[in-house]
């Protein structure tokens, strides 16, 4: 399939070198689709090869016609920094041997340095919407030359509230360019009308069912009476994984700061990624997992999407994810490329029916484990209903509210007056009676 594209030498060696031989299903199905002048709606699983997808065709077309003027030519809009850098990674895989040239555009650089890679035109532009929208009112970039417009991600930019921002980016394109946008779902509320939007004609590209995490990936689940019994679960676990890479998600940057001081003492060094952190912080602890520097890397939620570490073999949940389409996305982190993952979900007291609601909107029941030595005083629930949360009383509903404060209010105006008390009774005296009239004097 990637006969179609035409590839020069130098390109093709690239594919090569870098492990590109077998199109993914996601590129069998975007790059002909893209070659024919399409706009594209596609929804396909974390680790699927999407950023192959559009960029293989822009950097080979890139390379053969010449541009029809003289400014960028491609805008590739990213929710997350990480992401960003990771597209922008495998254009220069890609294009460095036949000068098609891509920069990252994100926040955490100068924007002196920044001016200055934007006066040189790549061909593709990589940017998170913030900090493209600051350049595009300071005036040091221009979006008159696109040619192809991508939103990656495009549901978790309108989860972090980038609706309004990717709007007037976009508007500053020319209306005569091809248009794809990629998300994990397109039941999101908000995704099919930025289609309408943007995109002319679509052709929709529905690769997986949704809601699914890969067949390639375990998943379990593993019962703590607390977060210092999951302390020592951690411990036996990532001791346990010795060969491939391991991710640790929590909940708080409080406790992923915590988790990694405690494995950091360790014999494996532990990296930490959270939103606190500084660019150049983020950039060193990315590449020191792909160095293998890092063994294990203890995050937030910023890790969850865009981050491409095709060594990990592990995604332990500390806490476990709020959504179901956060969890999802996280244990999307192992098992990249059709390898073999494994996730584990550590479960609290407190988490028990928040596992079970996750399990229910995926459609799947996650396998009972435990490590040897390691037995929680937590056993689970004694009861649960059928849709696998404990039994336990239930809360007051809105309805139930109301109907408590009707009544409340009825019986209030049942309740006889009460006389009014006289002002020596309010001072806490009582009144002399009269004796009655004919008694005895």
């Amino acid at each position: 399939m990637f006969d179609e594209l035409d590839l020069v030498p130098p390109l093709s060696r690239a594919m090569t070198k870098h492990g590109i031989i077998e199109p993914t299903d996601v590129q069998e199905a975007v790059i002909p689709r893209l070659l024919d002048g399409k706009d594209l709606l596609v929804s396909a699983q974390t680790g699927s090869g999407k950023t192959v997808a559009f960029i293989l065709p822009m950097v080979s077309r890139f390379n053969r016609a010449p541009p029809r003027h003289v400014g960028i030519r491609a805008l590739v809009l990213v929710p997350t920094r990480e992401l960003a850098r990771q597209i922008h990674q495998v254009c220069r895989q890609l294009g460095a041997d036949i000068d098609v040239t891509g920069y990252s555009l994100t926040g955490g650089a100068s924007f002196k340095e920044q001016n200055a890679a934007l006066r040189k035109v790549p061909d593709i532009l990589i940017a998170t919407p913030g900090r493209l929208k600051e350049h595009l009112k300071l005036g040091s970039v221009d979006l008159a030359d696109i040619e192809y417009l991508v939103l990656d991600e495009a549901d978790r930019m309108l989860d972090m509230g980038f609706r309004d921002d990717v709007l007037e980016i976009t508007s500053q394109c020319p209306a005569e360019r091809q248009t794809m946008l990629f998300s994990a779902t397109l039941d999101h509320r908000g995704v099919m009308g930025m289609a309408r939007q943007l995109l002319s004609d679509p052709e929709t590209i529905a690769l997986h069912e949704q809601r699914t995490v890969p067949a390639n990936i375990k998943q379990e689940f593993m019962l703590a009476h607390d977060d210092t019994f999951k302390e020592k679960q951690v411990q036996a676990l990532v001791q346990q994984d010795t060969a491939s890479q391991v991710i640790i998600f929590t909940n708080t940057i409080v406790k992923a700061e915590q988790l990694q001081a405690k494995l950091r003492s360790g014999t494996r060094r532990a990296g930490l990624l959270h939103g606190n952190l500084t660019q150049e912080e983020r950039n060193e602890v990315v590449s020191g997992m792909r160095s293998g520097k890092y063994k294990v890397l203890v995050t937030t939620d910023v890790a969850a999407r865009g981050l491409d570490l095709p060594n990990v073999g592990l995604v332990i949940n500390f806490d476990l994810a709020r959504k179901g389409d956060e969890y999802l996305h996280r244990v999307g982190r192992t098992g990249r490329a059709g390898q073999p993952g494994r996730a584990v979900s550590l479960v609290a007291p407190n988490e028990w029916n928040l596992m079970a609601s996750i399990q229910r909107y995926l459609g799947t029941t996650f396998e009972r484990a435990e490590l040897p030595g390691l037995k929680s005083r937590y056993q689970g629930p004694d009861k649960v209903r059928a849709s696998g949360k404990a039994y336990g009383k239930k809360k007051p509903g809105k309805q139930d509210k109301a109907k408590q404060k009707a009544k409340a209010k009825t019986a209030k105006k049942r309740r006889p007056a009460r006389p009014k008390r006289t002002e020596a009774e309010r001072d806490g005296f009582t009144p002399l009676k009269r004796k009655k009239s004919g008694s005895d004097d």
